[in-house]
């Protein structure tokens, strides 16, 4: 007899091995859903671009960086769970599945996180993400590793990337800090993998769903890293204080933007989108921080841009595979031999 599958899925797996038609049919159109993402996605880069700012001027005051770290995620994360229980508390409950995904999916990037705060406190800020934005590169390659060759293009995308890093690092006035340059890679690496898990997650949940929880699992790590570091609060200037929350701000508000991009647009776009963040943020810090890029690193820069952009002339763009679909049917067929067998 056949085994229901309602029976023996959690919410989220059974969702999955529905057809298209059936998961999407309350759902906006494509056009619909493009064209929302395509918003959020363009918002997300003015967030995420002015927060490697407010950092610098945080350390600036004197904030130790796993301080500026954990207080930024905690209070961003708190802001999120207030304007949910106030504005949306329909977004809070999920299947235990989608949660636990979320979680993890932020806790990786809290990991990342860390890293990128710590780089930011041995390099500028502007050549921080101009380097941070490889993270396009490593998106790129995990879609590949889940399902699709890798192609010649990429390869040499790859390479270019590796060059215009290489003209960033040593083009600066001074020695480059590779401690700092390898910590920034660590960050744009696990910033990657967030984006390619949210894809997946977000095909069960809303985007609030998973930045609820998601920054809810950033602040559960950096708070643990912070706990081994402690610093007195309470001799924190104003400034720093006033950049730290400013940090949050643009924090919570970008982890929102970004996962509605991510849901209407798919991981690659949002990240290929997300480049323009670095124009705000070398545009600050030429203003607030006074940096300034040699002309090596402007020919780094070009470079990286051209590496970024040749993705819109990727072919056969990398499908979406379904590793927790294809989980959950193993392990349905493992624990019923008679599953999908007629009667």
């Amino acid at each position: 007899m056949t085994m229901k599958t309602s029976n023996v899925l959690p919410p989220m797996a059974a969702s999955a091995c529905k057809q298209p038609s059936e998961r999407n049919k309350h759902h906006p159109t494509i056009f619909g859903r493009f064209h929302s993402g395509l918003f959020w996605a363009l918002i997300s880069p003015l967030f995420l671009g002015v927060v490697p700012i407010f950092a610098k001027i945080a350390y600036a005051a004197g904030v130790p960086v796993f301080t500026v770290v954990a207080l930024r995620t905690v209070i961003a994360a708190s802001l999120l769970w207030l304007g949910m229980f106030i504005f949306g508390r329909h977004y809070i409950p999920s299947s235990t599945p989608a949660i636990l995904s979320s979680l993890i999916a932020g806790g990786i990037n809290g990991i990342g996180s860390l890293f990128f705060y710590t780089s930011l406190s041995r390099i500028d800020a502007s050549l921080g993400q101009l380097i941070n934005i490889s993270y396009l590169i490593f998106v790129t390659v995990f879609l590949r590793l889940i399902g699709q060759k890798i192609s010649p293009l990429t390869m040499i995308r790859t390479f270019l990337a590796i060059l215009a890093i290489y003209l960033l690092t040593t083009g600066s006035l001074g020695t480059p800090d590779w401690l700092g340059v390898g910590m920034m890679f660590v960050a744009a690496m696990t910033y990657a993998v967030q984006l390619v898990l949210s894809q997946r997650i977000m095909i069960e949940i809303p985007a609030p769903t998973m930045t609820l929880y998601a920054m809810t699992a950033m602040a559960g790590v950096v708070l643990v890293a912070w706990l081994f570091s402690p610093s007195d609060l309470t001799q924190l200037s104003v400034n720093g204080w006033e950049a730290v929350l400013l940090m949050a701000l643009a924090t919570a508000l970008s982890r929102l933007t970004l996962f509605l991009g991510v849901k209407g647009l798919g991981s690659i776009q949002t990240a290929l989108l997300g480049v323009s963040e670095v124009l705000v943020s070398l545009g600050l810090a030429a203003i607030f921080l006074h940096e300034r890029l040699t002309w090596i690193q402007w020919i780094g820069t070009a470079v990286l841009l051209i590496s970024i952009f040749l993705v819109r002339l990727e072919k056969d763009s990398p499908r979406f595979v379904d590793w927790w679909k294809l989980y959950w049917k193993r392990r349905i067929q493992s624990s019923s031999p008679h599953f999908d067998k007629q009667k």
